[in-house]
């Protein structure tokens, strides 16, 4: 998600190789492409049909290297993209020719478009709120800062909310900024809701996540 943190633990030899060209300077801006992977598809054997059709990049903010040769990394969501056709022979990992994504002002809103971003981000961050007061300790989450633009605060409020993996391609796909507020308001409810039926709460998100063969 842009803006959202993504810390990595890499293991795989070619997902090393990808790290090494990160840090070198062969892999400009140290940015990368993160897909997600279809259900029941496997990109290795199926090709870009086993990815969904649009993704984001990651940008390298900070690397640790194991002894064995691992690495701990940590990236930040950046920038939406359409995956337009994939390249298995090149290099070691995937490669991918992309188009990245306009996200601007909704052509629709007109005038009343800035005022109605403002209310649908305090919307959107009240539900945050009591999403992350009903699912996680005190210490385990806190308000996005204030700062966060009205494009990039949905995807930021998501990283904190285990949503299943339809709706959060939903939201990246959405291209436009006012429904994406409006799509994350009713996700946190009704996640906060499921939680508090249950009377359960999420597991805890682990501290790296496994990169995937789609990476």
């Amino acid at each position: 998600m842009p803006g959202a943190s993504l810390p990595l633990h890499i293991f795989e030899p070619r997902y090393r190789q990808l790290t090494v060209d990160l840090v070198t300077g062969a892999i400009p801006d140290k940015e990368f492409g993160v897909v997600a992977v279809r259900e029941g598809w496997t990109p290795d054997d199926d090709g870009i049909a086993g990815l969904h059709g649009v993704g984001c990049t990651a940008l390298l903010r900070d690397v640790r290297r194991l002894p064995d040769g691992r690495y701990d990394i940590v990236t930040r969501g950046a920038r939406r993209f359409r995956l337009l056709e994939l390249d298995s022979e090149s290099k070691p990992y995937l490669l991918g020719s992309v188009e990245f994504l306009p996200d601007g002002d909704d052509p629709g809103a007109g005038a009343d478009g800035p005022g109605l971003a403002r209310m649908l981000s305090v919307a959107a961050r009240a539900a945050h709120r009591l999403y992350c007061t009903t699912a996680w300790k005190s210490g385990d989450w806190s308000e996005p800062d204030d700062d966060i633009d009205a494009n990039t605060l949905p995807h930021v409020l998501a990283a904190d909310c285990l949503l299943p993996m339809t709706d959060r391609q939903r939201l990246l796909e959405q291209t436009s900024p006012l429904e994406r507020l409006r799509m994350i308001r009713v996700l946190m409810v009704r996640e906060t809701g499921l939680l508090t039926q249950l009377r359960a709460v999420p597991a805890p998100i682990t501290t790296y996540a496994v990169e995937h063969s789609s990476n």
